[in-house]
């Protein structure tokens, strides 16, 4: 009876369970190994700074990401604001249907609004003789008020008389430059006039400043005009057609699937730009700029993860003998490596989750954080008149987010990699010697 017994407990230690990965016995292990003590305070240190270093830098990614972010939104809106996603312009005939297409071009779905419209350049003068060249849009009333960006932003006067076919709306610093203000004259000049036995004159006429529009970019600010379509049209020796139409629709970025649908509605020969095309030069230097930031703030990252390694290497090097120890109790190399894997994992882990709220926080606050510095310095941080953007704009994206994370963690685990490993190959008497 009593060799049964002893068999059946020999039976019972042979199937007792093992500790797996990353058990509580090796997380209790890599836990005590964060704490220092006293003659290990420089290993603390190390890991102190390595945990700074990784949440500064994340919190650097989010916050200059989220700022060129925001930037890019404002500019976009702003420039798609007034200028339409998709132009359509006329490549047999000229558009004198214009009425009966801009219906059409409407009914698409996924189609705002379409303007059609008469554009031409003329020399702009006011008070004293001063002139400065300008763009000439011809728009109709309802289409205008359709703008929120220029109807929404009249500084002086209002579209009373632009309603009535009798003035035009200016851009403040165009109106600035010439010295004119609403309810002023100002006179146009264009090249396309009147045919003479002389040869061709330039037609000059003068129109009231019906009001002031502020777009918030100086490009349009300082040289856009808007005229009544009729008046645009008889200006420009253009009566019953206009050069282009113009579509607002409801996701820019999915404009390539919009177009069969606007030359099927278009019924003709059409020739169709969008606003990437015109406006390629500067979203591609926007996206250059913010790759060419995301690699150089990524080496704020890479130089705390160095610090993991050297930190790890120095502990690896003070608990020879408590590896020594653990691999003597039966402890696998498997077991040491994830000890040391989990110690400077755990840093990266939480200077992650630090600098992603760092991050956040700085990104909700980042208005009230710039007037404090601009109190602080005495001097305008971001000053409106250079920027034309009232406030620091700053707008998080959730891939973004998720990828400057993921890059500090994999960074992180990368850097524990080789420490981990150097501890898992020491056996006992090697470690003891180590030690």
């Amino acid at each position: 009876m009593a060799s049964v017994a002893a068999s059946g407990e020999k039976e019972k230690v042979k199937k007792a369970p093992k500790a797996g990965a990353f058990s509580a016995f090796e997380r209790m292990v890599a836990w005590r190994y964060l704490r220092s003590r006293r003659k290990e305070a420089y290993i603390s240190v190390i890991a102190g700074f390595s945990f700074i270093g990784i949440m500064l830098g994340v919190a650097t990614l989010i916050i200059v990401m989220a700022v060129m972010n925001g930037f890019r939104t404002e500019l976009i809106s702003r420039i798609l604001g007034i200028n339409g996603h998709m132009i359509i312009q006329p490549v047999d005939a000229p558009f004198t249907d214009y009425a009966e297409l801009t219906k059409k071009f409407a009914a698409v779905p996924g189609v705002k609004m379409a303007l059609p419209l008469v554009e031409g350049q003329t020399l702009a003068s006011g008070k004293g003789g001063a002139g400065s060249g300008a763009l000439v849009r011809g728009i109709r009333t309802e289409d205008l008020e359709k703008l929120h960006e220029v109807a929404g932003n009249i500084k002086q006067g209002d579209i009373t008389g632009f309603a009535a076919g009798q003035g035009v709306l200016v851009g403040s610093r165009l109106a600035a430059q010439l010295g004119l203000s609403a309810g002023d004259k100002i006179t146009l000049i264009s090249p396309e006039g009147d045919v003479t036995p002389m040869g061709v004159n330039p037609r000059v006429k003068s129109y009231t400043i019906s009001g002031i529009f502020e777009i918030g970019m100086s490009e349009y600010d300082a040289t856009i005009i808007y005229m009544p379509l009729e008046e645009s049209q008889l200006y420009f020796n253009a009566e019953g057609i206009v050069q282009s139409i113009e579509l607002f629709v409801d996701d820019p970025d999915a404009i390539d699937d919009l177009r069969p649908k606007v030359e099927a509605a278009a019924g003709r020969q059409i020739y169709i730009t969008d606003w990437r095309q015109r406006n390629e030069t500067f979203f591609s230097a926007l996206q250059v700029e913010r790759n060419v930031m995301f690699m150089i703030l990524t080496l704020i990252v890479l130089v705390a993860a160095l610090n993991i390694i050297s930190g790890l290497i120095m502990l690896v090097k003070d608990k020879g003998s408590d590896i020594a120890i653990l691999r003597t109790m039966g402890a696998s190399s498997g077991a040491i490596m994830r000890i040391f894997f989990m110690t400077g994992a755990a840093i990266g882990l939480v200077g992650t989750v630090a600098g992603v709220a760092l991050g956040v926080v700085v990104c909700l606050n980042i208005e009230s954080i710039r007037q404090f510095f601009s109190w602080v310095s005495g001097t305008v941080l971001f000053n409106p008149e250079l920027y034309f953007l009232s406030e620091l704009p700053a707008k998080m994206s959730i891939g973004e987010t998720v990828s400057v994370v993921a890059m500090a963690l994999v960074l992180s685990f990368i850097a524990t990699i080789f420490p981990a490993w150097r501890a898992s190959r020491l056996d006992p008497v090697q470690a003891l010697r180590y030690e």
